[in-house]
């Protein structure tokens, strides 16, 4: 058989430092630059389109919910992608077309110019951010894979701290007028186009290409040149067939998806809801920093006791906390009350985000990881297009966010629930007694 040699051996010691935590630090710089913009930044763009185009929030919620469906479609599409191509490649592919998409919003000008572009920015997010590196952590670690995988989401935290405030200054209209947002969008879209090939050269698909198993242990024997990962039939877990006949599957789906909504619906709602309760763009800009900078605390200690305690008991308890903050929000009539949701949500979202994509690496493996998880994401995204639009369309109805968001607070509990019914992990391989 012929051998695969490697030009770069980051699976030996880097520094000292085993590869598969500078992949999570890469991880960690794909967030920051492939989501943040997107998603975290949602509540200050959102702010600015209401004011310049007079736009509805149920018009508003619906580019969210388009890219939802777009998901649900697109989302096995990738993973499959993923198993076949590598994440690496998937990086290289996704980030021009987030790029594009920026490029796109910047230059729109009417509503379904703003869906297109929203779609094509998500498509890029899919296809080149958060699956692919959760998909490389899943490969490169066993025991320490929550943790892992906190450091890599560590971006959302650092880019919410960072850069949202930031971006919230940079496009506020009573600042620089009207269409300054235009020159940041396109901004943004240059960078993500040019950071494309650099960033997807950093990345490594598994470690046994280079010698080594998971969690930097070597094997028995390491061969002086290495040969590529063995082919998927011979990694352990689960196929996509096998894992849709499990009971895990739908409850991990379900708890996902019913605490994702939360989340979503708050990026979504959250600046609208503060700018009519007379909060400026920039406070709404330094809560998206509170709690996302709480949230990034959390998920380093989420990945902690994730990787030593019950995986569905911990994600239980942090997806209760999550409805908790949205109850707190509807009483939000102060600054400090504002803060105080902010600081609960963090600890919420934060504790729960590593831990509900990990555990699909301790139910089902390394064997088709990224198509599971596409997979799951067509329910998952037909509940996530449903949330802010159900708000969008109640609030323009009754004035009052009041109705929807109790409704997604309960919603998040019944996720919660599902967490703690799921049973024991099965035993993968001995990495997983």
């Amino acid at each position: 058989m012929s051998q695969t040699r490697v030009s770069v051996d980051p699976g030996r010691r880097v520094g000292g430092v085993f590869y598969g935590w500078w992949l999570a630090g890469v991880a960690a710089l794909v967030m920051i630059l492939g989501t943040v913009p997107v998603f975290s930044a949602l509540p200050a763009w959102f702010v600015v389109l209401e004011r310049r185009f007079g736009w509805s929030r149920a018009e508003l919620s619906l580019a969210f919910s388009f890219a939802r469906v777009e998901g649900s479609i697109m989302g096995p599409v990738a993973g499959h992608l993923i198993d076949k191509l590598g994440p690496r490649r998937m990086v290289l592919i996704g980030f021009p077309i987030l790029g594009v998409g920026f490029l796109l919003f910047s230059q729109m000008h009417n509503l379904w110019q703003f869906y297109l572009a929203f779609v094509v920015m998500s498509s890029g997010g899919g296809f080149g951010t958060w699956l692919p590196m959760m998909t490389v952590l899943n490969n490169w670690f066993r025991r320490r894979r929550a943790m892992a995988m906190g450091i890599a989401m560590e971006g959302f935290a650092i880019g919410g701290v960072l850069l949202v405030p930031a971006l919230a200054w940079a496009i506020d209209p009573d600042h620089f007028g009207p269409d300054r947002w235009r020159t940041v969008a396109a901004g943004i879209g240059v960078a993500l186009i040019v950071l494309a090939f650099p960033i997807s050269r950093m990345v490594r698909n598994r470690p046994e290409d280079y010698g080594l198993l998971p969690d930097g242990r070597p094997p028995a024997s390491t061969p002086a040149v290495t040969g590529s990962a063995p082919p998927a039939s011979q990694q352990e877990g689960y196929t996509w067939q096998q894992a849709l006949r499990t009971r895990a599957f739908w409850l991990i789906t379900i708890g996902h998806s019913c605490s994702s909504i939360v989340i979503v619906t708050i990026t979504v709602h959250l600046g609208p809801m503060l700018d009519d309760r007379g909060f400026s763009l920039q406070t709404v800009g330094w809560v998206v920093s509170t709690y996302t900078g709480v949230g990034g605390i959390f998920m380093l200690v989420g990945g902690y006791i994730g990787d030593r305690l019950p995986m569905r008991m911990t994600l239980f308890i942090f997806s209760a906390i999550q409805s908790v903050a949205v109850v707190i929000l509807l009483q939000a009539d102060s600054l400090e009350v504002v803060y105080l949701f902010a600081v609960v949500m963090g600890v919420g979202f934060g504790g729960r985000a590593p831990l509900s994509t990990a555990i699909r690496g301790i139910y089902f493996g390394r064997r088709a990881f990224a198509s599971i998880t596409g997979i799951s994401m067509i329910p998952m995204n037909f509940l996530l297009l449903a949330a802010p639009l159900f708000a969008g369309i109640m609030f323009d109805a009754t004035g009052s966010y009041q109705v929807p968001f109790l409704t997604i607070a309960v919603v998040s509990f019944v996720g919660a629930v599902a967490f703690l019914l799921l049973g024991e992990p099965p035993k993968l391989d001995p990495d997983n007694a």
